[in-house]
Formats: C-alpha cells, structure tokens, sequence
C-alpha cells in the first residue's frame, strides 16, 4: 500500500474554477497527503486540470469508474498515463470490471514511464444510509481479491473492513468533519480522530478546509486532531 504521510489527509479540491483549485493545491499542498480531483473539476476542465494539480503533490483521480472491462481498463490507462497517485473505480462493477482497472492502470504507466497509481474501489458512498446494499466489507474483500489496493468506505465500516482485509489495505474515509460543524450532504460522518482511531489510512476532507476563512490553519488543525 501506498505508506501513510504524516499527515493522511486527502484534500477534495471540489470546486469548479481551475485557478482556484490550483491556489488551494499550492497553499495547502504541503498540509496534506493527496489532493483530491473529483468529478466536478475534472468535468470542467479535463485532463488539464490533474496536470496543474499534479504539479504541486500527489494526485487522487477520484473519478468512480463503472462500466464494462474494456472501457475501464482504457480509461484507468488514460488517466495513469497522468502521473496521478491514486484512481477509483466502484466495486459494484464486479471482479472482470476492477481487474481490467488495474490491468490499464499499469499499461498506462508503463507506457508514459510513470508509476502505476494504486487502484482502490468505492464500496458504498457516504451519502447513503441504511443497509439496503452489499456490505462495505464483502465489496471491499472482492476488490481485494481482483487486485485493487484499497478502497473507499466510511468510518463506521471502517472496523469491519480491515478485519476482513488486513493491515496492509488501504482505507480512505470520506465525511471527515472537525468536532461541531456541519456535515452538509454526507450521512456517515466522523471527526479526523475518530476515523483514524478506527483504522482509516487517508481522510477525505474538502469544504472544511477550503472554504475555512483560514485554509492552511484549517488543514493544520485537522491534521493535529488525527495523529
């Protein structure tokens, strides 16, 4: 797995204005772990956008493939050709699907000489509540074995997972929020240490920081909380 910085945050630059996700990446590149490219900036400006975030730190494509092997698999290859750190794909793809996004990841890098980024799936958003879906855990089992090295799930699954997958997969936890703010759109919701305790690798993090009337000692703060 990719190792723990010393601060496991993963900034989500959700905003629309390249300019301004850019500024973000260079104040607060050195405050966190990754930067987060989701699908509100990359959808305004393409590839371009990780390019330029690229060029302050370590990047997290969170992009949430889903669609048959061969597209996944040319797809996961574009975006490794980037340099990034880390892709996603969903792990309701199944097992053909999540082993052809590791298969193009590589063939990607290989092909521009760049690392091959980790691939991890997202098991259930952090969004949705109720145990109407598979669990967290089965899903991230059968992305463990198609290959990924991780996945996406929220903190209150956090436990379960890494029972069934071991200390060596990684777990990105979304609905991060400091202590007594708000948790806008997101149902599981958990503070930087809680999550940590838990067993959490890299914490999602994005309005808390970025719209905080002090951004870097935002970022700072949190990631004391979660050491």
């Amino acid at each position: 797995m990719m190792p723990r910085p010393d601060v496991p945050i993963a900034l989500a630059l959700d905003v629309s204005d390249l300019d301004e996700a850019e500024r973000l990446a260079r104040d607060l590149a050195s405050e966190v772990g990754l930067l987060k490219v989701g699908l509100e900036l990359s959808w305004a400006h393409g590839p371009e956008a990780v390019r330029r975030i690229a060029a302050h730190g370590p990047v997290f494509v969170d992009c949430k493939l889903h669609d048959i092997p061969n597209t996944v698999e040319r797809a996961s290859a574009n975006i490794a050709r980037l340099g990034v750190a880390m892709l996603n794909v969903h792990a309701l793809g199944g097992d053909a699907m999540m082993r052809a996004a590791v298969e193009g990841a590589q063939r990607g890098a290989d092909e521009a000489g760049v690392a091959s980024p980790m691939v991890i799936a997202v098991t259930v958003l952090s969004s949705i509540g109720g145990d109407e879906l598979a669990t967290p855990a089965s899903l991230a089992w059968e992305a463990k074995q198609a290959g990924l090295g991780g996945v996406v799930v929220s903190g209150e699954d956090v436990r379960d997972v890494r029972d069934v997958c071991g200390e060596e997969f990684c777990l990105v936890v979304p609905g991060i929020r400091p202590a007594g703010t708000n948790g806008h759109d997101q149902v599981r919701v958990l503070t930087p240490r809680e999550a940590i305790e838990r067993g959490a690798d890299y914490l999602v993090v994005g309005r808390a920081i970025t719209a905080a009337p002090d951004p870097v000692g935002a970022a700072r703060a949190i990631g004391r909380d979660a050491r």
